[in-house]
């Protein structure tokens, strides 16, 4: 399950790691706007772990209601976090306007209020604290302290360790964050404490592996050509962090070693995209050492001849009009919402186009269905027929595999693990392998004691 959001209470403080939002199905959105189960006003400090909705959604929403503590996180994670909370704010205005339309037009004139607002967060903004580096322990309060360690997810992203101490008791608390895939371009590998006595893990590929990593380039780059080659468009439902910037990196990769023609058009249609690429041009503090290197070069790993930002809704509009040769990357990644269902519009239902999904797609998402093999989808309330070529490549997750995540957690070797962010299936799937730790599957809202 997505929407990230834990409370932890110790030496008479109140800390919640994450607040995100639920993604997939309409009974999902709508928990969203349920009581969070315990009082915003309440929690002293929000440690964010990275800048997915999943994890830092509904901070707005937390403000809104009543929090007035301190969220500490990553310079990177900060700064893209601004980003994606006003972009997820200026989305639910948009469709509360939809329904409010919809319903007057059929004589209802119910209210629709939007989760939150711009305003909101924008007032988000104000209670962002301190920022954590890598590696440097900082107090929370007496007897409570928290780490911050690369998680090698997205930019900024981080596990975070917290040392715990509480009437003369004392235990250690690893959350793992997102985990990402070891020995990829662009970011560092997850980092691991030498010992936790309590894990909270994620595992959203516990139960599968990912291809390997230079066929899936490659299976990318023979999607590209073969599309082309039948005159049509290449559409790439894109998450607006990292793997926009890892596309764009491979791209570029292509074209300068002949796999790719150097005429490609290529359209980064995206506002927070956008924007997300420009804030990775300002952290080279979270790049591995090839990519640090190209940028002590002057040599910008994301810029490649033929590429178009598409800010304006006019730009992404004209789009439509390109019948062929162009490569559309295009939020959001799970089509839940964005531009891309607009692309999915026109060109799902070619014969000669492709549609290539890169990354992973909750039950109940739009991206899940084409992926399972739906014939026909809704789009703005017009079936559409699925004709295009599917194309799904595994190996470009910015997630840890199944394998990945045992290794992790046998490095730390904790006495009590607690498995979140996954599938029922993934996670009773990667219960079964793990030794010597007490493992929890927690049901919402469920409170242990450590």
């Amino acid at each position: 399950m997505t929407g990230s959001c834990h409370l932890v209470e110790c030496a008479g403080k109140r800390i919640l790691v994450d607040c995100g939002l639920y993604q997939g199905s309409r009974e999902l959105n709508e928990e969203n706007a349920e009581p969070f189960g315990f009082d915003p006003a309440s929690i002293d400090f929000i440690l964010l772990t990275h800048a997915h909705l999943d994890h830092c959604g509904r901070l707005p929403l937390l403000v809104k209601r009543g929090f007035r503590g301190e969220i500490i996180t990553t310079s990177a994670t900060r700064e893209l976090a601004r980003v994606v909370m006003l972009d997820a704010a200026h989305l639910q205005e948009e469709d509360a306007r939809h329904h409010a339309r919809y319903h007057a037009r059929h004589g209802n004139e119910t209210k629709i209020e939007p989760l939150y607002t711009t305003l909101d967060a924008l007032n988000t903004q104000e209670r962002f604290g301190r920022t954590a580096g890598y590696g440097k322990a900082f107090e929370l309060a007496p007897g409570l302290s928290a780490t911050f360690l690369d998680a090698g997810h997205i930019l900024g992203s981080a596990s975070i360790f917290l040392e715990l101490e509480e009437g003369g008791h004392r235990c250690s608390v690893f959350f793992s964050g997102d985990l990402g895939n070891y020995g990829r371009p662009l970011l560092r590998d997850p980092v691991t404490p030498s010992n936790a006595d309590v894990v909270v893990m994620e595992t959203t590929y516990g139960d599968r592996l990912h291809k390997p990593f230079a066929p899936s380039v490659e299976e990318l780059y023979q999607a590209i050509e073969e599309t082309f080659k039948r005159g049509g468009n290449v559409i790439i439902p894109t998450f607006a962090l990292e793997r926009a910037q890892e596309l764009l990196y491979y791209l570029r990769e292509g074209m300068l070693k002949g796999r790719l023609p150097r005429s490609m058009q290529v359209f980064l249609d995206s506002p927070m995209a956008i924007s997300a690429t420009q804030i990775f041009e300002h952290h080279p503090e979270c790049y591995d050492a090839k990519t640090a290197e190209l940028f002590r070069e002057g040599k910008d790993p994301f810029h490649l001849p033929g590429l178009h930002f598409c800010r304006e809704s006019s730009e992404s509009m004209a789009l439509n009009r390109v019948v062929g040769g162009a490569v559309i990357l295009a939020g959001s990644g799970m089509c839940t919402g964005g531009r891309v269902r607009h692309h999915l519009k026109h060109n799902l239902w070619r014969h000669d186009s492709s549609v290539v999904f890169v990354g992973f797609a909750a039950r109940g998402t739009l991206a899940r269905k084409i992926v399972d093999g739906a014939k026909t989808v809704d789009l703005f309330g017009e079936e559409i027929r699925v004709r295009a070529h599917i194309h799904t490549i595994n190996g470009f997750s910015a997630h840890a595999d199944r394998d990945e995540l045992l290794a992790w957690h046998h490095k730390i070797g904790p006495k009590r693990t607690f498995l979140v962010h996954g599938d029922e299936e993934a996670m009773a799937s990667f219960a079964k392998l793990l030794e010597k730790t007490q493992v929890e599957m927690p049901r919402l809202g469920q409170v242990f004691d450590l």
